[in-house]
């Protein structure tokens, strides 16, 4: 049997080239796919694809199933006659190295609005016809979340606990129908939104597939509180007895932090609604499956066993572990859904328990090779020893594994390689058995020699960028996070060249 091995290139949408203030499904889309098959990469991999909210982090979506809207292609929108292609040259060009986020929403929201507006007072019977598909398809969530959107403007907040009207905000079935009834036409245009965001998505997913091309998409493990899907289903999450959360999620104290990781959003109450809990995970990954052929589950040792805080405290010190039926949730999968590609985002101290469950599943995990570089305890002076043991270095991969020089979350490898002391560099470059002059792709190059099925790496690496380019800093909130953008032309045949040799000569196609 021929030992498959995979190599892909991390790139968010946003990251894409353009003039409108931020990537999207458009020419540039396109252009991003064919040279992903020049170089013949078969992996492109992307973070959430949700509509975000405050900070811009997709981790942090307003909805586990709806599409962000500020991807929509405005060309593809003029292509189809729903824009005035006079319009779009007035455009300011918002071409820059960084997403605008308040900018972009700024001019790109209203001509998207008119774009909905128009399509629904001039589409063809078989336009009308198609959106209705998608509507009764996709009923189980785009009704409330339409609905959310709405109120999320007019509130002007998201905050639905704390800041909408009470009857609104918790759900009562009279004023939700009278409410729906007032804006029956800014719900249905919210509808709209969502149907060109898949339209256009789903066009797109059809030329990379045809270009022998996988996506891998992402699903965040939980949701944010200020969520459609916590608004919808608050009762799926712990409350307190006036229906408010009293639980958050979090990670411990560590060796990276004395207060821990607290990320507030809620926790499930697996233990009174593990059933409704199966069924609403058994939605997310189908609806995740239309939209990427590969999931990544982030936090996967969430599903196994989850740190709990408190409602009210300010750090993760005081929490506890708490279980979750995650096997129950992998049988359910693949009792419905048959073999689902999935891979485990396994990082941080694993318990035997997470990693029995994530192996049982036969699951990918994880490796990150900038984590790999620590020297042995037994080092003393210089040079230091390389503790050869470590499970990030290549020699160590199993092979049902995912290798990655650097993740989202993690600095440039230029970047890191830069901020390393003179000692650790020194073993970069013993380990790699090269000088540091393009460590970018020496790094590349061991991952794709190594063993491991899949081997991706993020744009910036190929291009050898450094830490001004990273994509985000956890724990941090800021204009820097999440709005990195590729330069138009970076992507050149050159490069794709220079990549698919690595793939000829590690058999990675």
């Amino acid at each position: 049997m021929k030992n498959e091995r995979f190599s892909g290139l991390l790139m968010h949408p946003t990251s894409l080239p353009g003039p409108y203030g931020i990537g999207d499904f458009g020419s540039e889309a396109y252009r991003f796919t064919d040279f992903l098959a020049a170089a013949s990469i078969k992996l492109w991999q992307v973070l959430p694809l949700g509509p975000t909210g405050y900070g811009n982090s997709p981790y942090s979506s307003r909805s586990t199933f709806a599409g962000n809207i500020l991807l929509i292609s405005l060309d593809l929108l003029a292509e189809d006659g729903l824009i005035d292609h006079k319009a779009l040259p007035a455009y300011p060009d918002l071409s820059g190295a960084r997403v605008d986020y308040q900018q972009v929403e700024l001019l790109k929201v209203p001509l998207l609005h008119t774009a909905a507006e128009n399509f629904l007072a001039a589409s063809s019977d078989e336009q009308k016809a198609a959106y209705g598909v998608f509507c009764r398809q996709n009923s189980f969530w785009l009704d409330d979340y339409a609905l959310f959107a709405v109120a999320t403007d007019i509130f002007q907040d998201s905050r639905w606990y704390s800041q909408w009207d009470t009857g609104v905000g918790f759900r009562d079935a009279r004023a939700l129908a009278a409410w729906g009834e007032e804006h029956a036409h800014a719900i249905e245009i919210r509808k709209v939104l969502q149907y060109f965001f898949y339209r256009q998505w789903q066009e797109l997913k059809q030329y990379v597939n045809e270009a022998g091309i996988k996506l891998i998409g992402d699903i965040p493990i939980f949701v944010a509180a200020d969520s459609s899907d916590a608004w919808v289903n608050r009762k799926l999450f712990k409350t307190d007895s006036k229906g408010t959360f009293s639980a958050q999620s979090g990670v411990p104290p560590d060796f990276f932090s004395e207060t821990g990781q607290l990320w507030g959003t809620p926790i499930y109450d697996w233990e009174q609604k593990e059933k409704e809990l199966l069924d609403w995970w058994i939605l997310r990954i189908r609806k995740a499956l239309e939209q990427t052929d590969i999931i990544r589950i982030d936090h996967f040792r969430g599903l196994e066993a989850y740190w709990e805080v408190p409602a009210g405290e300010t750090t993760a010190v005081n929490g506890n572990w708490k279980k979750a039926p995650g096997g129950k949730l992998f049988d359910r999968i693949k009792a419905e859904l048959g073999e689902v590609p999935i891979i485990a985002e396994d990082l941080g101290v694993m318990t035997p328990e997470v990693v029995e469950l994530r192996d049982r599943f036969d699951l990918p995990g994880m490796k990150i090779l900038q984590f790999a570089f620590e020297p042995a305890e037994s080092s003393q002076g210089k040079p230091l020893k390389l503790n050869a043991a470590n499970d990030f270095l290549p020699h160590n991969y199993p092979v049902n594994c995912v290798a990655y020089t650097g993740t989202h979350d993690n600095d440039t490898t230029v970047g890191w390689y830069q901020k390393l002391p003179e000692s650790y560099r020194d073993l970069v470059r013993r380990y790699l058995a090269r000088p540091d002059h393009d460590i970018s792709w020496s790094m590349i190059r061991k991952l794709m020699s190594s063993t491991a099925r899949y081997a991706i790496f993020p744009a910036q690496d190929l291009l050898s960028l450094g830490s001004e380019c990273r994509m985000n800093t956890p724990s941090t909130v800021g204009e820097a996070n999440w709005s990195w953008r590729i330069m138009p032309g970076a992507l050149d045949d050159a490069l794709s060249a220079r990549f698919r040799e690595l793939v000829e000569l590690y058999g990675r196609d």
